[in-house]
């Protein structure tokens, strides 16, 4: 297991105000809120600082100029403690008292609230009271049974900890989202075969469609006198690498590649894109949970356990003020349910026979799973509201991609190979992005060299007049992915640029940018978007999900001006790289660019003619972050982008 280190307040920037970024600022501030409740600090001074980064977070104009102009106690989620400390951080580079509070709590305190189940209360009860302050002296304490006896705490608490140490241990908790969808769909099909089940379905962040996916979480309906049999059915599965536990109306389980052998060819997903999801999750496991429960409980369950946490809690309150309660078990009158709780009072319920009906009598419309984090879908989907929910883009909406590889750089297929690939899927084009020549690996080049670019141009235009030549509505578009050099330049010469259909620009020197302020890397890359022939800013943090973090950026700034010049009549796009490895650029941006003005192409960055199908997860993003097809370049038809393109 990697080790994690304590954490650190940043080194102020050293050219003047910002002297810390909004990015350092949201990420103190998460912090500071962890490590008061492990210092047991008043509960309320906890969720302000809770509040204050996730409203920074979400706050879409410059921090500095907010800061500057008095503007950010109007920020809802910043008090005025808050926000003098944000003011200090900002103006002056200092952090208050913090040194001090960062100081006090062990680092590895920080590693044991990484283990699934064990939060910073009672990470602190174990410190205080046992002095475990690592999750070696912790599993020591599990093993010598001195954990069960804390009040509180218990043998079920003390095992729950052995194992979430080995699960940290193992998987680091989550699962990128193909190998989540994997398990969370096969896994899904079985149960839903078994014989007594009335419906089962995938729940949680896989139905949440997250980057990344925690537990698996089934609900299944099975009438009362079917439980039992239910449960011994699932408990039989193949696939199955260890039962952590079942009752009489739960089952947790760890899964592995054998239970992948379900899964089906119907849906979005076809036999095919399973198969490579396979062998993309080679070796993998994931935890999941069954709860069965009554076919009329079904709605309220499945509700309840897709989350979001933000959004549930949002729901119950709706119903707290029509004088309703809001659970798992169902949607009643607090006056019909009295005193009662749990099952008592759910059969006083109002009939729901899907999730549509429960927003219903809530006053809403229905919101897709997607859109379920409290990120203004409450809003929208009240019945009445001027602004209703987005028609969300579909998979067949999309015409083609522009950000994909051939063996001219690095892929492993042949252009002939990606574009009967592209064919088969019902594409009218595909856009063939390889390498700039700066690109090098292990120092060989990787990157086509700019006077190999004219050879692949003939190819090119060889092949798309053949297809015109036999009116087959198909055509090869010729770009490149140019590298974004540390000062915001672009790879090959301005003529070579020219002579392409488009320019993805990306980042790969990673360690010049990871190793600059967030500042530096936004100037750099405005710089390089505002160059002519830049055409699609190609993933854009340069993240690798649970591989490495993005390189710092302000992604607001460069929407905005990304926006500025879509205005001025220059076609500049933000790219969703739809690889599972990346899902770049992140969903909670995606409503932003829309609303900016900024076209998104969701493109797979193929590297072979199966790496095409990746566009689906691009999708998911895209969706997730409130995007239609009109909001996105690549549902235009091969003859609007050639037009768009200027060709």
């Amino acid at each position: 297991m990697v080790s994690v280190k304590g954490w650190n307040l940043p080194k102020p920037r050293s050219t003047g105000p910002p002297y810390a970024t909004k990015s350092q600022v949201v990420a103190v501030l998460e912090q500071v809120a962890v490590l008061l409740e492990l210092k047991g600090a008043n509960l309320f001074r906890t969720r302000a600082y809770q509040n204050g980064s996730r409203a920074l977070a979400s706050m879409e104009e410059d921090l500095l100029t907010v800061v500057q102009e008095g503007r950010l106690t109007q920020v809802k989620g910043i008090g005025k403690g808050i926000s003098g400390l944000v003011t200090e951080a900002v103006l002056e580079g200092t952090w208050g008292e913090l040194a001090g509070l960062y100081d006090s709590v062990p680092a590895g305190l920080i590693e044991i609230i990484g283990i699934p189940g064990l939060g910073p209360k009672r990470a602190r009860v174990m410190y205080e009271e046992l002095g475990v302050d690592s999750v070696e002296s912790l599993k020591a304490a599990c093993e010598m049974g001195h954990i069960a006896p804390l009040a509180g705490f218990g043998d079920k608490s003390q095992q729950k900890y052995l194992d979430g140490i080995e699960l940290l241990r193992r998987y680091q908790g989550r699962s990128r989202m193909d190998i989540g969808l994997t398990f969370g769909r096969a896994f899904e099909a079985r149960i839903a075969a078994v014989p007594g089940v009335v419906k089962a379905q995938l729940a949680g962040s896989a139905r949440r469609r997250r980057e990344t996916i925690g537990d698996l979480d089934i609900v299944a309906a099975a009438l009362p006198e079917d439980h039992d049999s239910v449960i011994e059915s699932i408990l039989s599965f193949p696939g199955i690498a260890e039962v952590k536990g079942h009752g009489e109306s739960k089952v947790s389980l760890i899964l592995e590649q054998e239970m992948l052998a379900a899964a089906s060819g119907g849906g979005s997903m076809d036999a095919q894109l399973v198969e490579a999801m396979m062998e993309r999750s080679a070796d993998a496991t994931i935890d999941a949970q069954v709860r069965i429960v009554a076919p009329e409980t079904f709605p309220f369950t499945l509700a309840y356990f897709t989350g979001s946490k933000e959004h549930n809690i949002r729901l119950r309150q709706l119903a707290i003020d029509k004088g309703l309660r809001l659970n798992e078990f169902g949607l009643f009158s607090e006056e019909a349910a009295g005193e009662a709780i749990g099952m008592e009072a759910a059969k006083h319920t109002l009939p729901c026979t899907d999730e549509a009906d429960i927003y219903r009598h809530l006053g809403l419309e229905w919101v897709t799973p997607e859109l379920r984090e409290d990120m203004g879908e409450v809003e929208a989907a009240t019945i009445g509201a001027s602004a209703g929910l987005p028609n969300l883009i579909e998979t067949s909406d999309l015409r083609g991609a522009l950000h994909n590889h051939t063996i001219a750089s690095d892929g492993v297929n042949t252009l002939e190979e990606m574009a009967a690939a592209a064919q088969a899927l019902g594409w009218q084009y595909l856009g063939i992005a390889d390498h700039s020549e700066v690109l090098n690996i292990g120092g060989r080049q990787i990157g086509v060299p700019a006077d190999g670019i004219p050879a692949q141009a003939k190819m090119i235009q060889t092949l798309n007049e053949t297809w015109a030549d036999a009116g087959t509505d198909f055509r090869i578009f010729h770009g490149s992915e140019c590298d974004i050099l540390v000062d915001g330049a672009l790879d090959y010469p301005d003529s070579t640029r020219r002579s392409l259909s488009h320019i993805v620009g990306s980042v790969h020197a990673l360690g010049s940018w990871r190793g600059r302020d967030e500042i530096a890397n936004t100037e750099a890359l405005i710089r390089a978007i505002e160059n002519p022939t830049f055409t699609i800013l190609g993933h854009p943090t340069g993240r690798i999900l649970q591989g490495r973090e993005g390189f710092p950026v302000d992604m607001h700034a460069i929407l905005r001006r990304m926006g500025e010049l879509n205005a001025e009549g220059q076609l500049k796009a933000v790219e969703i790289n739809a690889s599972p490895y990346r899902l770049d650029l992140d969903w909670r941006l995606c409503k932003y660019a829309k609303e900016q003005g900024v076209p998104v192409c969701i493109n797979p960055d193929a590297h072979d003619t199966e790496g095409l199908r990746d566009v689906w997860y691009g999708i998911q993003v895209a969706r997730k972050g409130w995007l239609e097809a009109v909001d996105v370049l690549n549902t235009r038809s091969g003859v609007e982008l050639q037009a768009l393109l200027g060709l």
